[in-house]
């Protein structure tokens, strides 16, 4: 990395088109399109963007079974798997515009059942490749009706021309040994997209951003009743007494002394941007850097195990050093 001049980064606020993949990965690519043509280098969308936040768990009782499988199929029907599809559309737009795109996204596990869905944050690189993937680690409570859980596998900095970017989801910000991990690992651009909204919200942005002497994107849906079509029968039968908002937003853009430089969005879609220099990116840490002059080895130690933990691992015959059946054999 050798940047020394200014750059934009930018959060997106905006609804999925629900459960509609084609129409929210349109929508995704109009956004992040507007955003590099405002000069972002960085774009972050919220949580579960693709193709849309599973807000019903807030509201469906757990033992409802029939409407909980019902959506929970649409919702499989229209997520991604990565690579796929979806991501070669991301990628082609992202080195299009020359961008770095952090989206949230509903992934299949299809490395194994393809059945499950994960939360999954997916970072697309400026030229269009597929940089990686983060899984949330914990579902938040009723979440749990619809996602499993990710391994330390995709926990990851990446260097990027213009800075480290890291990210957790949602209340994986909550999580101090995940923040640290990634500050030990050099983040100096942090994506935090989500569903959360208001305070100690946007506290905890702050803190995170200051603990870490990092920029947070702090990326959310604005959400409205009337972005549930009416044809889904749970809109009148769990939410009927809701009215408006059912997410006011609350993106913001928080500079590494916790100082709110963009936002919080309220009740619109809009795009948040704010410029960075080189030098926020190293001096805030001259007065505490928590994995460097604020650190002390000597007296605590974080182990992270970054292996993957498949549903299932074929163990080959040759691999045990079994004799192996010559196929030829009982043949004339």
């Amino acid at each position: 990395m050798d940047q020394k001049s200014p750059f934009r980064i930018a959060a997106v606020q905006a609804s999925s088109v629900f459960l509609d993949l084609e129409a929210s990965l349109d929508k995704a690519c109009g956004l992040i399109r507007e955003a590099a043509g405002e000069g972002a280098r960085l774009v972050v969308l919220p949580e579960a963007f693709l193709p849309g936040y599973p807000m019903w768990v807030w509201f469906i009782p757990g033992g409802h079974t029939h409407p909980l499988r019902e959506l929970y199929t649409e919702l499989h029907a229209h997520s991604v798997s990565i690579p796929g599809p979806a991501t070669e559309v991301l990628g082609s737009v992202a080195a299009e515009c020359d961008i770095t795109v952090a989206i949230g996204v509903n992934e299949r596990n299809s490395e194994a059942s393809d059945s499950t869905l994960f939360n999954t944050l997916l970072y697309i690189g400026p030229d269009g490749s597929v940089l990686g993937r983060h899984r949330k680690l914990v579902p938040t409570t009723a979440e749990k009706l619809v996602w499993g859980r990710g391994d330390g596998s995709d926990l990851e900095v990446y260097e990027l021309p213009f800075g480290r970017l890291g990210g957790l989801i949602c209340w994986e910000n909550y999580m101090p040994l995940a923040r640290y991990a990634l500050t030990a690992w050099g983040a100096q651009l942090h994506a935090a997209p989500t569903w959360d909204r208001g305070e100690p919200w946007l506290s905890t942005m702050r803190h995170v951003a200051k603990e870490g002497r990092v920029f947070v994107l702090g990326s959310c849906q604005a959400f409205h009743m009337d972005d549930i079509p009416d044809r889904y029968a749970f809109k009148e039968k769990y939410l009927g007494a809701k009215e408006g908002w059912l997410n006011p937003g609350g993106t913001v853009i928080v500079d590494p002394d916790g100082k709110v430089v963009a936002g919080p969005g309220d009740q619109e879609e809009t795009i948040l941007y704010a410029e960075v220099r080189p030098d926020q990116l190293v001096g805030p840490r001259w007065q505490i850097d928590v994995a460097g002059n604020y650190s002390r080895p000597d007296v605590f130690e974080l182990r992270v195990h970054r292996r993957a933990t498949p549903a299932v691992t074929v163990v080959e015959p040759e691999d045990e050093g079994l004799p192996q059946e010559d196929p030829a054999a009982g043949s004339e």
